[in-house]
């Protein structure tokens, strides 16, 4: 399988996004609604879909489901372990790593339905939206604790008005009711989920900024090792350890080797924490993206 031609659409999307936003009229007093609209409307939407198209039996996806959970927990307590390293804790501002540790563990779900649909088919979007449904809701609480523990916000506020949360416990409880999206609003709703996959792969492209990096760079290089380098190899060792299926474990490394969410930035600032550094991370993540990529599905898988 040639893994270029494979990440180009997407890649060749988020492209466009930035050429768009730094060279037209059409600048990030545009994008911004835009990013919202596809962040609390349009993608959970596409989420909701996605888990309630198909039933889940949850025997043949149980493997499947604790390897998400253990390679988001394993990105987790890398990423909380950076301030505690005897040779790297004293150089890292723990405001900086509060905002920036999402970074190594969060994932970008647009590029991760659109990759899955490719590279498996309708079992690979139905595979991924598992991944995201069992693993969003524990990587938001651990985006959200670090800011929350040390500012004035409350946590569960916080959790309860995120839209991927709620999206993916509606959708969840819907497939097991056995519940469907009836058959008279299925074209609206598929219009819905392409818009939102184009439209955030665009919003995450003209999101990107390179200001501030200079900062923290230990902390950058760090966190960004976590998401594209050990990520992969711990996703590796874990579906050789629970015998996944080959489907399965190349859904699994594409999932481990996903660019950060474009949405960890927002998080940051509406938090009160520095925003512009958090969109630089998310701007080298989306650039790694397609090595990290190639890595785990050309060279693991």
């Amino acid at each position: 399988m040639n893994y270029a031609q494979l990440l180009l659409p997407d890649f060749s999307l988020i492209l466009c996004g930035y050429l768009i936003c730094r060279y037209t009229a059409l600048n990030r007093s545009v994008w911004q609604p835009v990013e919202s609209l596809v962040y609390y409307l349009l993608f959970p939407v596409l989420l909701f879909q996605s888990i309630i198209k198909s039933p889940i039996d949850p025997g043949s996806a149980s493997g499947l489901m604790a390897a998400g959970l253990l390679l988001s927990a394993a990105g987790i307590g890398l990423s909380y372990a950076l301030p505690y390293l005897p040779w790297l804790g004293r150089h890292i501002d723990l405001r900086d790593h509060a905002a920036g540790a999402q970074v190594a563990f969060r994932f970008n779900s647009f590029i991760g339905l659109a990759l899955a649909e490719r590279l498996a088919g309708s079992q690979g979007l139905l595979m991924i939206a598992v991944l995201i449904g069992v693993c969003v809701p524990l990587l938001n609480v651990a985006a959200v604790w670090p800011m929350a523990r040390q500012s004035e916000h409350h946590f569960g506020r916080e959790l309860l008005r995120n839209p991927l949360i709620l999206a993916t416990a509606t959708g969840l409880a819907a497939n097991l009711a056995g519940l469907h999206i009836p058959e008279w609003i299925q074209p609206t709703v598929n219009r819905i989920g392409a818009a939102s996959l184009a439209l955030g792969l665009m919003a995450a492209g003209a999101g990107m900024q390179f200001s501030l990096l200079q900062r923290s760079k230990l902390l950058t290089m760090s966190v960004l090792s976590i998401r594209h380098l050990l990520q992969p190899l711990i996703a590796w060792a874990i579906a050789r350890l629970l015998g996944l299926d080959p489907v399965q474990t190349a859904v699994l490394l594409a999932f481990s080797a996903l660019p950060t969410a474009s949405s960890c930035y927002v998080l940051a600032a509406r938090m009160g924490y520095n925003g512009p550094y958090v969109a630089g991370l998310v701007t080298l993540s989306t650039m790694l993206g397609p090595a990290s990529l190639t890595l785990a599905l050309g060279l693991l898988g």
